[in-house]
């Protein structure tokens, strides 16, 4: 007789995973949390006190090939805070604040201990951002992944009153950009540097970088940031008329996409100090500077776009949340909705 596990999925391992996902998700669950871990559908009773006409804001997304260095790693209690940090900020940049989160992981061999460490990454991250894990899906699916190896993806819902909603409208020539530092590449370039890294160079995760000061894993596995708790007083105060979150396209082709028409940005290269393990990358790859630019963060993780009469009220608001590295690294110009670089 063949049975279900026979076939490649262990019904028992599923649930002895399910069991330690629901501890560590009640532990993230707020006020409106209607429901619990193991129910058909997450039930959320959002908190709308204030807003006079609540809008909610959604978003997913994945941690795409930084996984493989997690695999390669055996390194898996950071790829959850990666996920849910990027999506916090993709909502953050419209001015939301995050209600719940949801899940999706598949694998090919469900290993529980595995599972609860990426579940546990989500479950801090959750709780950092004042979200719910209300719930998601895990799926055990033999022959369609390797060995060893998962797929993560994450949604996020959050809500924003429409007045305080961040569209990019009252932008202006003259306004400025405030940089905010990131904590490495995040979750974008994986694939460039994973060739530079691995196959150019032929380095193991766990052979230190002189240059970086790190060994590769170090490196390239340094969690995603989150700047919801940073940024929400600068939204509170109305000191904020866009965000951009640098992500896959580096700045080049995130700044674009919060511009009104008619305007565009500058970008100043010198105005912050690039993190050594982009530049060491970019010398041990041979990647030209526009390459660069539209696909690493360069360690400007987030830009907050700024009236020029307010910046020095942002660096100090910023400063007094020990966000010393914050730095004005452009204005914005009349143009097409294109950024350019200069070394002034």
């Amino acid at each position: 007789m063949v049975d279900y596990r026979e076939s490649g999925v262990d019904i028992d391992a599923g649930n002895e995973a399910v069991r330690r996902i629901r501890e560590l998700a009640r532990g993230t669950f707020t006020p409106g949390v209607l429901s619990d871990i193991g129910s058909f559908g997450g039930l959320f009773r959002p908190d709308t006190d204030g807003m006079r006409e609540p809008v909610l804001v959604s978003s997913a997304d994945g941690v795409g090939t930084k996984l493989k260095v997690a695999f390669l790693a055996g390194r898996h209690n950071t790829v959850g805070i990666d996920l849910v940090n990027h999506c916090v900020n993709d909502i953050l940049v419209q001015g939301a604040r995050p209600l719940f989160f949801l899940d999706y992981l598949a694998t090919g061999c469900l290993v529980p201990d595995v599972i609860a460490l990426v579940v546990e990454g989500m479950a801090i991250a959750c709780r950092e951002n004042g979200c719910a894990l209300l719930g998601g899906e895990t799926a055990e699916m033999p022959g369609f992944y390797a060995d060893g190896e998962y797929d993560l993806a994450g949604f996020i819902v959050g809500v924003v009153d429409r007045e305080r909603l961040l569209d990019g409208r009252t932008i202006a020539k003259g306004d400025r950009l405030v940089g905010l530092s990131s904590s490495g590449l995040h979750t974008n370039g994986y694939s460039l540097a994973r060739r530079v890294v691995f196959d150019k160079l032929g380095l193991d995760v766990k052979d230190h970088l002189s240059e970086v000061g790190y060994t590769v894993g170090d490196a390239l596995l340094s969690p995603h940031r989150s700047y919801a708790r940073l940024v929400s007083p600068l939204l509170d105060s109305g000191l904020v008329k866009g965000l951009v979150h640098v992500t896959g396209g580096g700045m080049t082709e995130n700044l674009p996409r919060v511009l009104p028409l008619g305007t565009a940005a500058i970008v100043d290269r010198t105005a912050w100090t690039i993190p050594p393990i982009f530049t060491w990358l970019q010398q041990a790859g041979g990647i030209t500077d526009d390459e660069m630019f539209r696909t690493f963060n360069m360690g400007i993780g987030l830009i907050a776009i700024v009236d020029s009469a307010k910046v020095n009220l942002v660096l100090d608001q910023l400063a007094g949340q020990n966000e010393t590295a914050a730095v004005v690294i452009g204005e914005i110009v009349s143009g097409n909705r294109l950024v350019t670089y200069t070394q002034e």
